[in-house]
C-alpha cells in the first residue's frame, strides 16, 4: 500500500516523537517501574489516544490503515504505551458497532475528556471461551446491576469509562451475553489486583470489580443477549492492529540488530559480513516486510467494507509470529550483549510475547484460520 502525503506526514510526526520522546526514555522507566504520565500526555497531546473517533464526534476520521499504520510506529518505540493508547480503539469498536448516536457521543465525549478507555472481556474463568464470562447484569426496574470481577484489562486503573460483557441469560451461555457501557465514576466499582508483567510493563493491567453496580438500561449496546456478537466483531477489528503491533517491535529489532552488527567487529572485520549474521538479518527484514502487507491488506478489506475475519487473523498470527521470530533472532546476533539490560533487545524479546497471546491466542487464531480457509474452498 501507498500511502499520500498526507498520511506519510502523519506516520512521520508519530515516528519523531518515538524516536525522540520515547525511545530515549523507556528503559529507564522500565528499570525504575514509572508509569510513564508524562510520555502518555504528549501523547495525548497529540492525539493518538484518539486514533479510533470519527470525525463527527470530535476525532481525526482516520481510515483503518492510517491508523494501524501509525500503531506500528508507536510499537517500535515501546509496547506498553502502544497498547495504553491503542487499546482505546479496542474498547470503542463495540460502541462503533452496536451503538445508538447518543451512546457514541457519551462514549467519546468522556474518552476525550478522561483520556483513557478499556475493554472488559477476560475473567479468571473466561479468556479465550468468552461464553464462559461470569460476570452477570441483572434488571431492576430501569437499570441493569451489574457483578462480577474483569482480569488482565489494559488501562483498568487509568480509564475513565468501560464496554464490558456480563451474562444477561446465564442458560444460554454465550447466547446470552450483552454489552454494556460503563462509566469509571460509578459507585462499586474498585480496581483490583495490578499485574507484575514479564513484558510491556509500561502499560497498566489490573483486576476490574463490578460490585452491585447499577447503570440505566440505555447503557446496553445493541440488543440484549447479542454481546458476543459485538464481541466477535470487535476482535476481528483489532487483530490486524496486533499484527501491526508485532511488526513494529520487529522493524525496532531489525534496526538495533543491524546497528549493532556493523559496530561489532570480530577476527577483524564487522560481523555483519559474516554470512549467517548477514542471513539473519535478511530473513528478519522479509518477514517485517512481509507482516506488513498482511495487516494493511487486511485495513484495506476492512476500509472497502469487505468481509475480513480470515485476514485479520492471518495479520495477527504472522505479524506478531514474526515479532516474537525478530527478538530471538535479534538477541542472538547481539550474543551475551543482547541478554544484558543495557541494550533493548531483551526488552524487545520480552514485550514481543504478550502479542502471541492477548487478542486471542495465536492457537485460537490459527483454528479461525483453518475454519475460514475451509470455507472458502467448500469444505
Amino acid at each position: 500500500m501507498l500511502f499520500d502525503n498526507e498520511t506519510q506526514e502523519l506516520i512521520a510526526m508519530v515516528r519523531e516523537f518515538v524516536d525522540n520522546e520515547v525511545i530515549p526514555s523507556v528503559g529507564e522507566l522500565e528499570r525504575n517501574n514509572e508509569f510513564p504520565e508524562e510520555l502518555l500526555n504528549k501523547a495525548c497531546d497529540m492525539g493518538l489516544n484518539q486514533l479510533c473517533i470519527p470525525a463527527e464526534y470530535g476525532g481525526p476520521g482516520l481510515t483503518n490503515a492510517q491508523a494501524f499504520a501509525m500503531a506500528e510506529e508507536l510499537a517500535r518505540g515501546d509496547i506498553g504505551i502502544a497498547t495504553t493508547l491503542i487499546a482505546n480503539a479496542l474498547a470503542s469498536f463495540p460502541v462503533l458497532v452496536a451503538g445508538t448516536d447518543a451512546q457514541k457521543k457519551l462514549w467519546f465525549d468522556t474518552l476525550i475528556e478522561k483520556k483513557y478507555a478499556a475493554f472488559c472481556l477476560t475473567e479468571p474463568g473466561a479468556g479465550s471461551d468468552a461464553g464462559s464470562v461470569r460476570t452477570t447484569a441483572v434488571e431492576d426496574g430501569d437499570d441493569y446491576i451489574i457483578n462480577g470481577t474483569k482480569s488482565f484489562i489494559t488501562n483498568g486503573p487509568i480509564a475513565g469509562i468501560y464496554a464490558i460483557l456480563a451474562s444477561t441469560n446465564k442458560a444460554a451461555g454465550a447466547m446470552g451475553l450483552s454489552a454494556f457501557i460503563v462509566e469509571r465514576d460509578r459507585p462499586g466499582i474498585s480496581i483490583g489486583k495490578e499485574e507484575d508483567k514479564m513484558g510491556m510493563r509500561l502499560s497498566c493491567t489490573s483486576e476490574v470489580i463490578f460490585e452491585d453496580v447499577r447503570v440505566p438500561k440505555d447503557h446496553l449496546l445493541g440488543r440484549k443477549n447479542r454481546g458476543f456478537k459485538y464481541i466477535l466483531d470487535t476482535l476481528d477489528h483489532s487483530r490486524p492492529g496486533v499484527g501491526a503491533f508485532g511488526v513494529g517491535i520487529g522493524q525496532r529489532v531489525v534496526e538495533e540488530a543491524t546497528r549493532y552488527a556493523k559496530q561489532r567487529r570480530q577476527f577483524g572485520q564487522p560481523v555483519a559480513n559474516f554470512q549467517m549474521v548477514e542471513q539473519m538479518l535478511a530473513d528478519m527484514e522479509i518477514q517485517v516486510q512481509a507482516a506488513r502487507q498482511t495487516y494493511l491488506h487486511a485495513a484495506e478489506l476492512m476500509d472497502a467494507g469487505l468481509p475480513y475475519t480470515l485476514e485479520a487473523s492471518i495479520a495477527k498470527t504472522f505479524g506478531t509470529d514474526t515479532g516474537m521470530k525478530c527478538a530471538v533472532d535479534g538477541v542472538q546476533v547481539m550474543g551475551g550483549y543482547g541478554y544484558m539490560k543495557e541494550y533493548p533487545m531483551e526488552k524487545l524479546m520480552r514485550d514481543a510475547k504478550i502479542l502471541q497471546i492477548y487478542e486471542g491466542t495465536n492457537q485460537i487464531q490459527r483454528t479461525i484460520i483453518a475454519s475460514q480457509v475451509k470455507k472458502k474452498y467448500g469444505f
